[in-house]
Formats: C-alpha cells, structure tokens, sequence
C-alpha cells in the first residue's frame, strides 16, 4: 500500500471515528453536556491505541459536538482540552503497544484514558463556569467551591465513560481485528 492509499485510510476512519463520536453524543446528550456529565463518545479515546486516525477522529467528534452544546467557548476550550488529552494520549499507545503488541489487553488499557479523565477535569470545570455559566451547583455558589464541585463531576463523568464504556470498545476492537486477521 503506498503513502496515499494510507493517507485515504487515516482520513477516513478519522471521518468515521468523528461521526460516531458525534452521533453517540447527541444520543446521550441528556448527559453529555453540562454540570453532571458523562459524555460516553470520550470512551472513543482508546481507539487512538488501534490507529492514529482515531486521535484526530475524536478531536473533530469533539469540536462537531461542541458546535451542538451552543458556547464558542466550549467549542474552543473543550476541543482543545481534548486536543492536549490526544496529544499526551500519543506516547503511552506507543509504550503500550511495545508492551502488549498490537492486542491490546484490560490490564495495559487502563493507562490509556488517563490524560483524557484527568485534562477534561481540569479543563472542562471552567468551560462550564465561564462558558454556560454555571456558577452554582448544589448549595455551592463561591467560585472555588462550584469549581472544584465540576472539577469533581466531570472526573467522575470521565471516568464512567473511559473505565467502564472503554474496556468494552477494547473488547470489541480486539474481536473484530482477531477475526479479520485471522482470515
């Protein structure tokens, strides 16, 4: 295969990734956006450990999504948020797959989703103070107090997301791949 048949390839399961990103969004979109979130397409992180397309894949499902949630600056700040958790994402698929192979297993999955869990609820809290301006939650009403409330639910959000719906897409892609291998 040459360079441009590989490049058509990234491209489109990039597209696809991004599509269904979007799509599982907008289909969980009760609890996708907003103070108690779990936006379940973030899970789509450990597909970057199968293909590269899928770091740009999921940074497009994002900002498309973000086009949906109605605050630029979410669709800037929560895109780039993802941006830097793709980015930092990079290096440990490369340590794993040295480690693992190309079959990812549960065990070394679980180092995946951990710049996406912990930049999202650092990032994300401010989107939504500043963004949708949410400066209340609960009882809390200082600054400090909604902010580290947020912080707290998009963590909790992040990590329903990466560490229960990831070791599913793992199992699945692991499944799939097997077979065509296989072949």
């Amino acid at each position: 295969m040459d360079r441009k048949q590989k490049g058509v390839i990234m491209l489109v399961e990039a597209g696809a990734i991004a599509a269904i990103y979007v799509v599982l969004s907008l289909l969980t979109y009760q609890f996708s956006y907003l103070e108690i979130q779990c936006r379940v397409a973030e899970s789509m992180c450990m597909l970057i450990f199968f293909t590269p397309a899928a770091a740009w894949g999921v940074v497009l499902g994002c900002f498309l999504t973000n086009l949906f949630g109605g605050s630029v600056i979410d669709m800037i700040f929560g895109t780039l948020a993802t941006l830097i958790a793709v980015l930092l994402t990079l290096p440990i698929t490369k340590a794993v797959k040295r480690k693992c192979g190309e079959k990812l297993d549960i065990k070394h999955s679980l180092l995946i989703p951990i710049p996406t869990v912990l930049v999202n609820a650092l990032i994300i809290p401010f989107v939504l103070y500043f963004g949708y301006g949410i400066t209340t939650m609960g009882s809390a009403t200082g600054r400090v107090s909604v902010l580290l409330l947020l912080a707290f639910s998009v963590f909790a959000g992040e990590v329903i997301s990466c560490y229960v719906f990831g070791p599913i897409i793992v199992t699945v892609v692991n499944r799939i791949r097997g077979r065509i291998l296989n072949r």
